[in-house]
């Protein structure tokens, strides 16, 4: 290539090179992983600027000012039908453009006319949209996109495949899960390429509730996920906001089954598959389905335990304190819900206990108050012990003293003084929100 391209004609004939270089560098390397600009004022070699080395693409950034401008206008121009383009040149096109501004919606949206017209893998625009995260980890075009090919390919897993006669989806339930790991990889990485990255994290948290239907087991195996990366990003808001988002639909999952009474945190159980909730069972996939209980008291404390090690690893971080602040929060609300419930034989008749599952674990088991030195645990209905239950402790986990000695301690060893402002906050919002 000439070192600058001085006419429309050579620069036509090196936008037409650089787009076919970049779809062969695809074809022949189907493991990219990762694309990036290389710093180059102007081409010194008369080479391709496409440079792939180890899964990496890279594109000199001397020809993105003479390319990004002619594919653009292409385009714009065959959407408003004064060009013609194939379908591969379109593929083509709007792959470069893409991978240099992945937020151009008109070339997204060409790309979904594609996907619907069968001329386009929805899984390679994942793809595609996966290698522009490398470089635009907070595009949110590129989510956005993303959110759309998964709707289609739920849909398309769990209906019928009706020219077989049979009831089997495009894709299995392990398929689907391999899916749903593969995606919260792509958020992972990046959240990890850009801080607070609101936009992946909002994105995993609709994988969740659109494509893995809050399936339980997902959310326990997120939260397992996802402790040591928070752990390492202390402060991250948009990382605590995706555990609490997991803690709240777990806690609330448990309500379709019984609080595990055995000393761990997750049981198994049978139950139906991921795309129950569309159509298709899990008997008649062959597959062998699980759901699991949990105890969620001592999902709680662990993490509980967790916001505990990392304030005093890393002082001075608010997110931390907000952190611990919801979590407080959310067990206090689940256990007044379940306090609630034992304490009125109406709600028991008509199946709420059902609902809330307000069974916990031998470990934290309720305790009533012990009226006149007798508790007599095989009453039954609404009696006086029980009325009197509700004046009783409302939290025998993690309880308001508890949370006091915590402070203190912190604040007679604090030497940071946004740890001391934090601890003191977090006193008074106890004391405001909850104390009373």
């Amino acid at each position: 290539m000439r070192k600058m391209a001085e006419s429309e004609e050579e620069v036509d004939v090196l936008v037409q090179r650089v787009v076919k270089d970049i779809a062969n560098a695809f074809r022949r390397n189907p493991n990219i992983d990762e694309i990036g600009l290389i710093p180059c004022l102007e081409a010194r070699y008369n080479r391709s600027p496409i440079v792939f080395v180890e899964n990496k693409l890279g594109v000199e950034s001397w020809c993105v000012k003479l390319l990004l401008p002619c594919v653009h206008s292409k385009l714009v121009l065959y959407r408003q039908r004064k060009l013609w383009l194939d379908r591969d040149a379109l593929t083509d096109l709007t792959c470069t453009l893409l991978l240099l501004n992945p937020d151009f919606t008109t070339a997204w949206n060409v790309r979904k006319e594609l996907v619907q017209l069968g001329a386009l893998d929805p899984f390679k625009d994942l793809y595609l949209g996966k290698l522009a995260l490398t470089k635009f980890p907070k595009s949110p075009e590129t989510w956005i996109h993303r959110r759309w090919v998964y709707q289609k390919v739920v849909q398309e897993a769990c209906l019928p495949n009706l020219r077989n006669n049979a009831n089997l989806g495009v894709l299995s339930t392990e398929q689907m899960h391999r899916i749903i790991q593969d995606e919260m990889a792509v958020c992972t990485d990046a959240a990890g390429r850009y801080p607070s990255n609101y936009n992946a994290w909002s994105h995993r948290i609709w994988i969740l509730q659109h494509v893995a239907k809050c399936n339980l087991k997902i959310l326990l195996d997120e939260l397992s996920n996802t402790k040591y990366w928070v752990s390492t990003h202390v402060s991250d808001h948009s990382g605590f906001h995706y555990r609490q988002f997991l803690l709240k639909s777990v806690a609330g999952s448990s309500r379709n089954a019984a609080i595990a009474t055995a000393g761990g945190l997750v049981r198994k159980s049978s139950s139906k598959d991921l795309c129950a909730s569309q159509s298709t069972p899990a008997k008649e996939e062959g597959m062998s389905a699980e759901t699991y209980t949990v105890d969620v008291p001592l999902m709680i404390e662990e993490e509980m335990e967790l916001c505990t090690d990392l304030i005093e690893s890393y002082p001075g971080h608010e997110a931390l304190w907000c952190h611990r602040r919801c979590v407080f929060y959310l067990w206090h609300c689940w256990n007044r819900e379940r306090l609630q419930v034992l304490s009125d034989p109406s709600k028991r008749s008509d199946g709420t206990v059902d609902n809330v599952q307000m069974a916990t674990s031998d470990s934290y088991s309720f305790q009533g108050m012990d009226v006149d030195g007798v508790a007599d645990t095989a009453k039954q209905g609404y009696t006086q012990e029980t009325k009197r239950l509700k004046r009783g402790p409302s939290l025998d986990l993690n309880s308001l003293l508890e949370e006091h000695r915590f402070i203190d301690t912190i604040l007679a060893n604090c030497t940071n003084i946004e740890q001391a402002r934090f601890a003191s906050a977090y006193r008074k919002w106890l004391d405001v929100a909850i104390g009373q």
